[in-house]
């Protein structure tokens, strides 16, 4: 009988690395145990621009990450299509572009990467791309079509967290590594603590593995190795609403500001890229500068984003792998790394998985769940890139009226696109869980209900990141108070709900403090008023 504390592999960090892998681990049949310091998704896996790369933005200079990411792209459109947006995209030239050495010359070198990577595309005249793509700068002199996408990368790593527990692993989110159980050149296992009950634990197994983005660089120097990381900032904005729906791109090297993603019902534009102190990367704020400028760069590519509302502005830390000799980051490859230490360091029992992006994160769990099985002795093979992730076990869903009785509501819809087919697990027995709480993303009771059942739900924070509530055009501000009363009820604890709304709109303002002007300094203050100045909480008056 297997000791309750000891597992055939512990993993650090409950981002789309970590979740990855856990599920791979579980499916090749070990013991599992994912531990997240937060809940899952919160580093740079939930701040990024969602796009689905087809790799034509590396085809020039890093062939290797291009094909990584086509074939990526490829299977993650097989295994998660419930996660993933077909919108296209289009890598666009302008007349400045011509005088900085990036013109249609250019475009044509662009052309002939891409294609020697695999990746399918082709030249269109600008009128094409008008055609295809109404928002696009009217100036462009030359387009060529790339088979780019959006993807949720919240859906996406909640999907691979549930896996990995339909097939056995254990995962304890809010749960922080403290050190390494150690005995002279062999790591053990971990020391952790819950920071939620404050209690500390201890959990063993024959290998750990180091998967927690940026902060793997302190995760291994507490087993004493180095890994030269690299701690790259970037900022990005979201709009008020779906302005593209194509991906546009700049046709040219990598810069700030060069790529527009459509996802869900906002757009997102991204990104800067700037060198940040490994202290604060718990921390990241957006400055006036970088908003200026991802808003200049922005309106280049699609000039209506000018009088375009900003939603909020946000920032993550790439896990980049290199020296320091790049002070943007911008010429270090997006190549992934795995890092046995026991061969380069002399550190038995240690694994690290790190580099890479969001695109390619099942391929960098294969590859740590190799290194595992290799010193586990297993020989199973990987299964990740054919078995379809829990909602896209059916493709993506054609018809939401066939799984329910009669004329399904828009919250019901949108359940389906959210869930896939795990909708069928979201139980509309009355009238009240039809309710939309959350009217901007179509968020009901019933599918709350279902979050805090099936998803490990605890607060407004992990609610956001698996159903969308309050990520809409008002932000949380028509629906927090009734989020937080119908979440608190449904954890069995009404009397959360004071509580859990005021954490969340914390969190959330945070967001919007960068670009505090015009409709968005509005709306600040609207949200404040109806939040701080208000009479003691009353569900009545929801």
């Amino acid at each position: 009988m297997p000791v309750k504390n000891e597992f055939d592999v512990i993993i650090i960090g409950g981002g789309i690395t970590g979740a990855g892998t856990a599920r791979d681990c579980a499916m090749r049949g070990l013991r599992v145990l994912l531990i997240e310091r937060q809940d899952i998704a919160t580093g740079a896996t939930g701040r990024n621009h969602g796009l689905l790369h087809s790799g034509a933005r590396y085809a020039v200079k890093d062939s290797e990450s291009a094909e990584e990411c086509i074939r990526e792209n490829k299977i993650l459109r097989h295994i998660a299509a419930n996660c993933v947006e077909d919108t296209g995209g289009l890598f666009i030239t302008l007349p400045e572009d011509a005088e900085t050495g990036y013109g249609l010359d250019y475009q044509a070198t662009f052309l002939e990467a891409c294609n020697s990577a695999g990746i399918e595309a082709r030249a269109i005249s600008p009128r094409e791309a008008i055609d295809m793509e109404p928002s696009v700068n009217p100036t462009l002199i030359g387009a060529v079509v790339v088979p780019d996408g959006s993807v949720d990368p919240f859906r996406l790593c909640s999907a691979n967290v549930t896996d990995a527990v339909l097939h056995g692993a254990k995962v304890l989110a809010y749960t922080e590594f403290l050190d390494f159980i150690r005995e002279g050149d062999t790591i053990l296992g971990v020391k952790v603590l819950d920071t939620r009950s404050g209690e500390k634990a201890e959990y063993r197994a024959p290998v750990t593995v180091n998967a927690a983005g940026i902060w793997g660089h302190g995760v291994a120097e507490k087993a004493g190795v180095h890994i030269g990381m690299y701690p790259a900032k970037g900022a990005l904005l979201v709009f008020g609403h779906r302005v593209n729906n194509v991906v546009i791109n700049r046709c040219r090297k990598s810069a700030d500001g060069d790529i527009l993603v459509p996802g869900d019902s906002v757009t997102v534009i991204g990104t800067t890229s700037t060198k940040v102190p490994f202290e604060e990367c718990d921390n990241m704020e957006v400055t006036p500068d970088e908003v200026r400028l991802l808003l200049r760069e922005g309106c280049a590519l699609c000039p209506s984003l000018s009088s375009t509302r900003i939603l909020r502005a946000y920032a993550g830390v790439r896990p980049l792998v290199a020296d320091d000799s790049d002070p943007t980051g911008r010429s270090i490859s997006r190549g992934i790394v795995c890092l046995d230490h026991e061969s380069r360091d002399g550190v038995k029992g240690f694994v690290s998985i790190t580099g890479g992006k969001l695109m390619t994160y099942r391929l960098m769990a294969e590859l740590a769940t190799d290194a595992v099985c290799r010193k586990l002795g297993v020989s199973r093979s990987c299964t990740t890139a054919e078995t379809p992730l829990p909602g896209s076990m059916d493709g993506r869903i054609e018809s939401v009226s066939k799984r329910f009785e009669g004329k399904p509501t828009a919250g019901q819809k949108s359940a389906a696109g959210r869930q896939g087919d795990m909708v069928n697990k979201i139980i509309f027995e009355t009238e009240a869980d039809k309710q939309l709480i959350c009217e901007c993303e179509n968020v009901t009771l019933a599918e709350i209900k279902y979050a805090v059942r099936e998803l490990g739900v605890r607060n407004l924070q992990d609610l956001r990141r698996r159903t969308r509530v309050g990520m809409g055009t008002c932000q949380g501000t028509l629906c927090i108070r009734k989020a937080a009363k119908a979440l608190a009820e449904a954890l069995g604890q009404p009397e959360l709900a004071p509580k859990l709304a005021a954490d969340y709109l914390d969190e959330r303002w945070k967001g919007m403090r960068a670009v505090g002007w015009g409709d968005t300094l509005r709306e600040m203050e609207f949200m404040q008023r109806v939040y701080k100045y208000q009479k003691p909480y009353s569900y009545d008056e929801v």
